[in-house]
């Protein structure tokens, strides 16, 4: 019986393949399994997401012959790894792989809004401290930055770029003239962002969009990672080269990151994480426990979990 039903589910699956276009996909081969590092905040949200909390920060729990990339890097896998499997954030997303449901539900927008897809997570960020400003020039354009982002017309660019920004009830324009600083010509002054890479998007057409409403102010975008956020702004790395004025990150701050004035960071926005595989793939969707097998190990194949 367990012969005929597995016969049943490669027939079905050959004729779902044909029917979208995926013919020649080989269930019975093994699943690549991509993941971020240990310090990703897409990696920790993922991880804690398919209940499996403890592969966020060790890597001795996953499927052997795991491979690690960052954001892009697993994009870029998943367009030519037809047995791959990865996650990103679904401000990444684009029409160059599949996006599969999570228990059940699309991974969209509008469901991140309703409370309906469960593999969610926050968008944080965090200034320098308050006395440890090179200028106070620069101070005033990182609070007007803030206020910028947090205003309905920084939610509006958020959202455009995938992901889901906070309630806001004041336009950038009813608050501009409380940040004077705008209003001087700033063309000699550099904002320097950095930290995760799932927020560079949303990131750098946030500050193309605030720079000619403060002065044209210059800014630079150097995404490095979500453990970053909170190292080059008020951790070891902040008085290096690579010292930023407004670091993100792709999860909660934990551990030290915590020591910090509560005033000097925050949340900008909701995010979702994705499910990612080559678009030949014929699954359109998976549960957590499906997902945390393949993480796990416990499942080798794509076969595995058709059955």
């Amino acid at each position: 019986m367990k012969k005929i039903m597995v016969l049943l589910v490669l027939m079905t699956l050959g004729m779902t393949a044909a029917a979208c276009g995926n013919d020649g996909f080989d269930a019975s081969q093994r699943v690549s399994v991509y993941t971020r590092d240990t310090t990703s905040g897409t990696r920790d949200g993922f991880m804690k997401g398919i209940g499996f909390d403890e592969a966020s920060a060790n890597d001795s729990v996953l499927v052997e012959g795991f491979a690690t990339s960052d954001n892009n890097g697993i994009m870029q896998s998943m367009t030519v790894d037809e047995y791959g499997i990865g996650y990103i954030s679904l401000a990444s997303l684009n029409d160059t792989v599949k996006g599969l449901g999570f228990n059940g539900v699309e991974p969209t927008v509008q469901n991140v809004v309703d409370d309906l897809y469960d593999l969610k997570r926050p968008f944080m960020y965090m200034l320098r401290a308050d006395d440890d400003w090179e200028s106070p020039e620069i101070k005033e354009i990182a609070h007007a930055f803030v206020a910028f982002l947090h205003s309905i017309d920084g939610g509006d660019i958020i959202n455009d770029q995938g992901a889901v920004s906070l309630p806001s009830n004041y336009t950038w324009e009813s608050v501009r003239d409380t940040y004077p600083i705008c209003q001087a010509d700033n063309t000699g002054l550099t904002l320097r962002f950095g930290g995760s890479d799932s927020i560079q998007r949303i990131a750098e057409a946030l500050s193309a969009e605030f720079s000619p409403r403060c002065g044209n102010v210059v800014t630079e975008n150097d995404h490095t990672g979500s453990g970053d956020g909170y190292r080059r702004t008020q951790g070891d790395q902040k008085d290096q080269v690579v010292g930023k004025h407004i670091g993100y990150s792709s999860r909660p701050f934990r551990g030290e990151e915590l020591d910090v004035e509560a005033d000097t960071m925050g949340q900008l926005a909701w995010d979702a994480i994705v499910v990612i595989v080559h678009l030949n793939n014929p699954v359109d969707s998976l549960t957590a426990e499906q997902v945390r097998k393949l993480y796990a190990g416990e499942y080798e194949t794509w076969e595995d979990v058709l059955e």
